[in-house]
């Protein structure tokens, strides 16, 4: 009888992640010191001050600081909450950046198909420069073009109205009609710069597509339909994935250049990021201010998981993570 004979596997041994790391950075030095500086801008503005989250527990006095100020718990939270504050600028953050986003993108979508279908590349490179340069005006001057259009004396708006023989318009002590214009003056600077990012995804797809939903008789409509639109879907879904990041993140320059310090339209254009200006500024409540921060990120990291979540389970490929 034969004896069994054992085959001998050969073993490969463990290699440590630092001997990886020192592979790959002596490989790709040149990559690693592009990334420094990005990577010092974290450390210093977003993890080294994480410490001071600690501000939102307690009375803040300028004698003790911030670890030896008095222990509150969730005191700044309570008080928030029971002044009605924290709900006021909650829902409207939330409500602005929802309409940032779903009007927002879908304007630019439209924006980028639509250079797409042009044939004159000069008029497509001038629209897109026309487009793009409100992106890079100041939002003081924004603001400014603002209450030039709406002011009550002097204002565009209200000279026509005048002209017309007409009553003018109170803008700036009516705050239902501030939703709207901060959602159009929002969207008429951001879309040249959103745009592009759409476009660039359209011109990243394969030519073939389109060629053969040509000779197959498909029109314009029905390429964009069923090659265009499916096609940005990635794009649009990580784009949202990131803006639900920011979401109770306002705006700041937009709000407080075209609002200011008005208190009549406080009711539907005060955010969290202005409320937290003011808390500082004015009445230098460093502890509430600091709590709503707190409660801002919380609740970012937790919708932004839970998103990524339900993307997951329905798309895997286009979660983040």
């Amino acid at each position: 009888m034969r004896a069994a004979t054992s085959t001998s596997v050969p073993v490969r041994k463990n290699t440590s992640y630092v001997s990886l790391f020192r592979k790959d950075f002596s490989k790709n030095w040149m990559l690693f010191l592009m990334c420094v500086p990005a990577i010092l801008f974290f450390l210093l503005f977003s993890y080294i001050p994480m410490p001071g989250v600690y501000l939102a527990f307690v009375r803040y006095n300028y004698a003790d600081g911030i670890f030896k100020s008095p222990f509150i718990g969730l005191e700044n939270f309570r008080f928030l909450w029971l002044s009605g504050d924290l709900w006021r600028i909650t829902r409207n953050t939330l409500l602005y950046n929802i309409a940032f986003i779903l009007l927002g993108n879908t304007v630019q979508i439209t924006v980028a198909v639509l250079m797409n279908e042009l044939r004159s590349q000069w008029f497509r490179k001038t629209s897109q420069t026309l487009m793009f340069l409100p992106f890079f005006i100041s939002y003081v001057l924004v603001g400014l073009f603002v209450y030039n259009f709406l002011s009550f004396e002097y204002g565009t708006l209200n000279s026509i109205l005048r002209s017309l023989g007409r009553e003018p318009v109170e803008t700036y002590s009516n705050p239902a009609i501030w939703k709207y214009v901060i959602v159009l003056t929002h969207i008429w600077k951001n879309t040249g710069y959103g745009s592009i990012v759409y476009f660039a995804a359209i011109m990243g797809l394969d030519p073939e597509m389109y060629e053969a939903a040509e000779i197959d008789g498909a029109s314009a409509w029905q390429r964009i339909r069923y090659i265009t639109l499916p096609c940005l879907r990635p794009t649009f879904v990580i784009l949202l994935l990131f803006a639900l990041g920011g979401i109770l993140k306002g705006n700041f320059d937009l709000f407080y250049n075209l609002v200011g310090s008005n208190t009549r339209l406080y009711p539907t254009t005060d955010i969290i990021e202005t409320f937290v200006f003011r808390s500082m500024i004015v009445s230098f409540n460093f502890s509430s201010a600091a709590a709503v921060g707190f409660y801002q990120s919380i609740f970012g990291f937790l919708l932004v998981m839970t998103v990524n979540w339900i993307v997951r389970k329905i798309e895997p490929d286009y979660a983040l993570f």
